[in-house]
């Protein structure tokens, strides 16, 4: 534990932080879980509604800095050809 006062307040921002980003990095799971269980279900216009849902969700990460945006543009990707896909 840290004995410094500015080290002891550094610890405690820090947990608040990781506290909010696994907040945050959570919600977008739960997103991209929506979307790939309406595309499992084959309706697609929930998948769509789910979609357009997630997508400003995985965005705003990349702006917190909580994924990367190669991370981001990957889930994107793959949640887009699985969506795309219930139209065939």
């Amino acid at each position: 534990m840290a004995n410094i006062k500015s080290a002891k307040k550094r610890a405690r921002q820090s947990e608040k932080a990781r506290q909010h980003n696994m907040g945050m990095r959570s919600l977008m799971r739960t997103k991209i879980k929506t979307v790939v269980k309406a595309c499992e279900t084959g309706d697609k216009d929930a998948a769509v509604v789910a979609f357009n849902d997630a997508v400003p969700v995985i965005d705003n990460m990349i702006n917190k800095g909580i994924v990367t945006k190669n991370k981001a543009a990957r889930h994107k990707s793959r949640l887009n050809k699985r969506v795309k896909a219930l139209a065939v």
